[in-house]
């Protein structure tokens, strides 16, 4: 049996997922936390990594090794190799009017034109404003710039801190394609871009192309062997997609820290509406996709008010009628990138004293965070993206009543594959492709929702609450 291992550096964890390459079928996995702040030191990743890779029995029977990861989160390199301070990942809102000055500076529509992307706060760039303009000793000592993903594959092949190598930095088109300074119209950086928001240039890692190999495994990494293929990796959505086989006219929607809903394209878009990020796939196709900063966290904070587990959260949700009798979340907890409102907090509204009860709370909680989600669609039509069904992922996507909510809130077809770890998976395929030059076909077993009749109310509450609160000019979300 021939093994390969897909890696995948998230927000809260680091995975590693060892699979038989002939069939995709896991044979081992490992996993370690990630600390929960928003600016970290880097070294945490890999410290992360290493005890994963312990954990999931370590690699020496691995034929070949990929990464995936969280997009955007820069780490910023000094000419030996070392970390030059910690990075700001990409839901840390600090960052908020490093963008806002970007787009007074250059305008919104140059950046949408030039790089497909709107400026938000999570995007490579602003992180680059914000240490330009609140560590300027760090940028001159900075000699490159990567993302999480980079660092973790250069890292595998053996580079670090004392060893230069800067230029061994490679990337794929999916996280060049999130930093804002990367056209998928052309395929090359917009080096002017770059240094119109860090003050000066600075290395970039080298994009690679689907298939290439990023190189070779270095010697004396624990649990790691040397010598063995590195795939090219890729960002974490790229990654999910590749696992599902994601063709075009396909939609997905992923709930994890962050909610995602992103479609193949085979062109890169251009949205001046201001909602969609044209992203690039694994595949040499486009990825054009929305993000929410709300997502699953959600629904752990709904779980820890009603002092009850996650199953009986969806339980008690599923006790409420659709709407729950008017009570409204808009669950902005941490912010909210679409739509862009980052000084927002969550709010509950028309709470009365015959709807404020356990269940319909537990219902606004499943509504008001799928409403975030389904929103996206529309913004991806308006594009010319037209998903003829969508494919619900995330651990959260395996609650009865996010399936049920979701059910009563969409006009296609909705499908829930198989329990997997998505990203590892299309990592480990990355791996696949390095050892072999192709992806191996490994099948993705889906199954379609009941279809419910729809309840419009639940998207009708959210665009009332969100013009109570004085949203609604800002907002995207439709009756």
């Amino acid at each position: 049996m021939t093994l390969v291992a897909g890696i995948d550096s998230s927000t809260q964890a680091c995975k590693v997922t060892v699979r038989d390459l002939a069939t995709g079928a896991v044979v081992r996995e490992g996993k370690a936390s990630h600390p929960p702040e928003t600016v970290v030191d880097p070294e945490v990743w890999w410290d992360a990594l290493l005890t994963a890779v312990r954990r999931a029995g370590g690699l020496d029977d691995v034929a070949a090794v990929s990464v995936s990861g969280q997009q955007h989160t820069p780490i910023f390199l000094g000419a030996g190799g070392a970390v030059v301070g910690p990075s700001p990942l990409w839901n840390d809102t600090g960052s908020h009017p490093h963008m806002v000055a970007l787009n007074e500076e250059l305008g919104r529509d140059e950046w949408i034109r030039r790089t497909g992307l709107p400026l938000t706060l999570s995007d490579t760039v602003t992180k680059l404003r914000w240490l330009r303009d609140e560590h300027p000793d760090s940028v001159r000592r900075t000699a490159a710039v990567a993302v999480v993903h980079d660092w973790l594959t250069w890292r595998l092949m053996g580079h670090g801190p004392g060893g230069g190598d800067l230029d061994e930095l490679v990337t794929d088109r999916s996280e060049a394609s999130g930093t804002a300074y990367w056209s998928g119209e052309t395929e090359e950086y917009t080096t002017d871009l770059f240094e119109h928001a860090f003050g000066r240039s600075a290395l970039l890692p080298r994009v690679l192309k689907p298939l290439e190999r990023a190189g070779l495994t270095g010697a004396g990494i624990p649990g790691v062997p040397a010598g063995i293929p590195v795939g090219i990796g890729s960002g974490d959505n790229a990654a999910a997609a590749l696992a599902l086989n994601l063709a075009e006219g396909d939609a997905v929607l992923s709930l994890g820290t962050s909610g995602v809903v992103y479609a193949r394209s085979a062109r890169p878009v251009q949205d001046y509406a201001g909602y969609v990020c044209s992203y690039a796939d694994a595949t040499g196709d486009h990825l054009p996709l929305v993000a929410t900063l709300n997502a699953a966290r959600n629904l752990d904070l709904g779980a820890a008010l009603l002092g009850c587990t996650h199953a009986e959260l969806s339980d008690l949700a599923l006790q409420a009628p659709a709407g729950a009798e008017g009570l409204t979340l808009l669950p902005y907890f941490q912010g909210e990138r679409t739509p862009d409102l980052p000084h927002a907090r969550g709010s509950l509204l028309d709470a009365s004293l015959s709807n404020f009860t356990r269940p319909n709370f537990a219902r606004a909680v499943f509504e008001g965070t799928l409403a975030s989600q389904v929103a996206m669609l529309d913004t991806l039509r308006d594009c010319g993206v037209h998903p003829g069904r969508l494919i619900l992922i995330g651990g959260a996507g395996q609650s009865p009543a996010v399936q049920h909510v979701l059910a009563q809130m969409v006009d296609i077809p909705v499908l829930v594959p198989e329990l997997d770890e998505y990203v590892t998976k299309g990592s480990a395929m990355q791996a696949g492709s390095a050892l072999t030059g192709a992806f191996p076909e490994w099948s993705a077993a889906m199954s379609p929702l009941a279809p419910v009749p729809l309840e419009p109310r639940i998207a009708g509450q959210h665009v009332a609450a969100q013009v109570t609160m004085g949203y609604r000019e800002e907002a995207r979300t439709r009756a």
